[in-house]
């Protein structure tokens, strides 16, 4: 029996999380935040990637920095969860290459200093990409104005990016929490794909495999999408499952009775 990938006529297995940044479908609704990102962190300014889980949002932070050349921007990625403060700026200090060792005051200080050191020596500009923020802790999430603030707040250093799920929003729209949020000079947002892009993204994964042809149906187009509600991991988990029961029913496509079995096997 062939294996999934032969009879398919693919080279990789599809809809898994290894997609190289430059081989991603190219759309508006990911396209325009991405756009929108760049030119705030181009201006040295803040700004919050709001997005539902499986939408794509750590996979847009990956896109935007491939697109801030390392001969002008030192980029830091961190992936936080409910850390203290202290804790987090650890985090952000293994992530800069800079000692997480000391006091909560003075990591916060060798974190400003590195910060410095990057933009007025080293002629980098430091931008932190702060992933899975509705995770944050508010004392923690409050911190972030400290790292922003350079001389009397009258100089822009180091831009943030602060992304995560809707909580994120309500988060920041907290009173105590009003001086972060007009930090950021933008708020981006990202949505599920409508039922075209969706039939789009199936039909560009597949390509990018390697596939000459889509291996399912319109039945089965159908149901990813009504299942799926255009949401990006649980389209690309229902389409690999599918292929995977149309395979060993030693079937050349997929259709929308292999797309009900594989939410039944998913999401018992």
């Amino acid at each position: 029996m062939k294996d999934l990938r032969s009879r398919y006529g693919m080279k990789a297995t599809p809809f898994t999380r290894e997609i190289e940044v430059d081989k991603r479908l190219r759309l508006d609704v990911f396209d325009q935040p991405l756009e929108a990102l760049l030119r705030t962190v181009e201006q040295r300014m803040s700004a919050a990637l709001i997005a539902p889980s499986g939408t794509g949002k750590t996979a847009l932070l990956r896109a935007l920095s491939s697109r801030l050349p390392q001969a002008r921007y030192r980029v830091g990625y961190i992936k936080v969860t409910g850390l203290s403060k202290r804790d987090f700026c650890r985090e952000l200090a293994w992530a800069v290459g800079c000692a997480p060792a000391g006091t909560y005051p003075m990591l916060v200080r060798h974190l400003q200093e590195h910060f410095l050191q990057a933009a007025d020596t080293d002629g980098l500009r430091p931008v932190l990409l702060v992933d899975e923020g509705h995770d944050l802790r508010p004392d923690v999430l409050g911190m972030l104005r400290l790292l922003t603030n350079f001389d009397m707040d009258s100089r822009l250093v180091v831009s943030i990016v602060l992304a995560g799920q809707s909580p994120l929003k309500t988060l920041l729209g907290r009173d105590n929490l009003e001086d972060v949020a007009r930090r950021m000079a933008h708020y981006a947002v990202l949505r599920p794909l409508s039922r075209e892009e969706t039939t789009g993204y199936i039909q560009h994964r597949c390509s990018i495999a390697g596939a000459k042809t889509v291996p399912f149906d319109q039945g089965a187009l159908d149901a990813l999408y009504e299942i799926g509600r255009g949401n990006l991991r649980a389209t690309d988990n229902l389409a690999l499952k599918s292929l995977e029961i149309a395979h060993l029913a030693d079937c050349d496509t997929s259709n929308y009775n292999h797309v009900v079995e594989a939410r039944r096997q998913l999401w018992p």
